[in-house]
């Protein structure tokens, strides 16, 4: 039996969206040749695949079975491809897209993109944000070709590695009438406190930090990046609680101070994620190494 290959992509396009239109959208293809192509799939497998239902395409019980197979196949098939094409990163122009979270964006992309200028000045980025959902990043459909943060319950379609591991600190008025040279627990509970909502699965860590250690915080004002923070801190007696590198940047302000925590608030990992099909794929794994490169020397740095 004769089948054509160009229809294992739009099985999974469809698998993982759930929606002819965002399939479409996905593949680059017009939403009458995916409804075509369904078509020709339904026929070959002998099975309705998918069901239209309110909110959605469901597949059926046939679709979940055959799904592991085919995305093995197809990311074995991209692997053999890819792994044959050459990549000189002084040569190349590829646009890749990255789902940084707000920390990552503030405290290696910067250096991802000096490192990108001086070694392969024609890799364009194009960054998406990652907030708490990670379906939406477009990483676990392939779309996206890294996510940056911390990455909780991954799906098996995606490799994640460890980067590094930061640890928090607290940040307040240079000038503060109350706290000097050291934070105390004392002050620490009596101080109101400026909170950064994104990214979500830190804000939770911060949270359960300070609920092990048995400290209360009175957040009266809540930020949606770091880059609200300092003038923000300057022009009260607030106290914010971020990320040791993040309080780096901001301790080069005169304006403000930082101080240890005053207890232990323990550290939170930088992980990198990727869909499986770019495993073997040259371009990309070299700038998995470059970015790996760039976490080690900034942990090493901090550690220093």
């Amino acid at each position: 039996m004769r089948y054509d290959l160009n229809l294992l992509p739009v099985f999974l396009a469809l698998m993982e969206e759930r929606n002819v239109t965002r399939a479409a959208e996905r593949l680059g293809i017009t939403q009458p040749a995916l409804s075509n192509a369904l078509a020709r799939l339904r026929d070959t497998l002998q099975d309705p695949l998918f069901i239209r239902e309110r909110y959605g395409m469901q597949p059926t019980q046939k679709a979940l079975e055959l799904a592991p197979g085919i995305a093995a196949a197809v990311s074995q098939l991209d692997g053999l491809v890819l792994g044959q094409q050459q990549f000189d990163p002084a040569k190349a122009e590829r646009l890749f897209t990255l789902a940084p979270n707000s920390y990552v964006e503030f405290v290696l992309v910067p250096a991802i993109v000096a490192r990108l200028q001086a070694r392969a000045p024609g890799i364009r980025l194009r960054l998406t944000p990652y907030g708490t959902d990670l379906a939406e990043t477009g990483a676990i459909s392939g779309e996206t070709a890294m996510v940056l943060g911390r990455i909780v319950e991954p799906p098996d379609n995606m490799v994640v590695q460890h980067l590094m591991d930061d640890g928090l600190a607290c940040v307040v008025r240079a000038d503060h009438p109350v706290v000097n040279k050291r934070l105390s627990k004392a002050q620490y509970e009596q101080l109101k406190h400026v909170n950064v909502l994104p990214p979500g699965k830190l804000r939770a860590g911060l949270f359960q930090a300070l609920q092990r250690q048995g400290l209360r915080r009175e957040v009266v004002v809540s930020v949606t990046h770091f880059l609200s923070i300092p003038e923000l801190v300057a022009a009260t007696d607030y106290c914010a609680t971020l990320p040791i590198l993040i309080c780096r940047h901001l301790a080069r302000d005169p304006r403000l101070k930082v101080l240890p925590a005053p207890a232990d608030l323990g550290t939170f990992p930088l992980e990198m994620g990727w869909h499986v099909r770019y495993r073997d794929d040259p371009a990309h794994q070299w700038l998995r190494a470059l970015v790996t490169g760039v976490a080690k020397e900034i942990a090493t740095s901090q550690a220093g």
